[in-house]
């Protein structure tokens, strides 16, 4: 059984649309807990009113994370973004993954919710760095194992990159890929502008590569 985990923060515009497509995988999915960081947009009363557990605490997604996954019930966890929903069939590739053992964690494939030319190439451009750096982001979920994510050490209580810092602790021997799409919003490719959030996530994790702290990286770019 998954005990599902979802970070957020003033997440109400798409929180019903992420809760929806969970429903596919009622019947392996033990308890759904999001962990809010402040929302004052009626996120909590929402997740609430779709069955959810609501644990609150501190703002920061990767403290969020962590205080999830000690509140989430299940063997494994799955670990998905508010502005983020797995597409039909994620069930079904969910449970062949996992009656495989859990000596590995996985991710779905990224997309985003935008037919535009310039969301194909961020797609095509997560798609490289997953093949060459075994790096995939938190907005593609993570399903793990919870003695394997113990194990690890689970979610550090970082500002920003605590996605890279578990997969990197994980190591591409313990990291596979599910054959189903997750589908995160665009929005914030489009407020802000594709090459713009581009160029930051690339600065974010060169940064890190760098060694420069993830407080001193949010500081920067948060």
């Amino acid at each position: 059984m998954i005990g599902v985990v979802i970070p957020t923060l003033d997440a109400a515009a798409t929180l019903p649309a992420t809760l929806a497509a969970l429903r596919e995988g009622a019947a392996l999915i033990a308890g759904i807990v999001v962990s809010d960081g402040g929302s004052r947009d009626g996120t909590p009363r929402i997740a609430a009113r779709g069955g959810c557990a609501v644990v609150r605490g501190e703002r920061g997604r990767g403290g969020q994370l962590a205080r999830g996954a000690a509140a989430a019930p299940g063997e494994w966890l799955l670990f998905l973004h508010a502005d983020t929903r797995p597409e039909a069939g994620w069930a079904g590739a969910a449970a062949d993954f996992m009656a495989r053992g859990g000596g590995r964690a996985a991710a779905f494939r990224f997309a985003l919710d935008d037919p535009g030319r310039a969301a194909r190439l961020v797609e095509r451009a997560v798609a490289m760095r997953n093949r060459l750096l075994a790096l995939p982001y938190g907005d593609q979920g993570l399903l793990i194992a919870r003695p394997l994510y113990e194990a690890v050490g689970g979610y550090g209580a970082l500002p920003l990159m605590e996605d890279v810092d578990l997969v990197r602790r994980l190591g591409r021997r313990r990291l596979a890929g599910l054959p189903v799409r997750a589908v995160t919003s665009a929005a914030r490719y489009r407020r802000g502008g594709y090459a713009p959030r581009i160029l930051r996530n690339a600065a974010c994790l060169s940064l890190y590569y760098a060694g420069i702290s993830p407080g001193t990286i949010a500081r920067l770019y948060g």
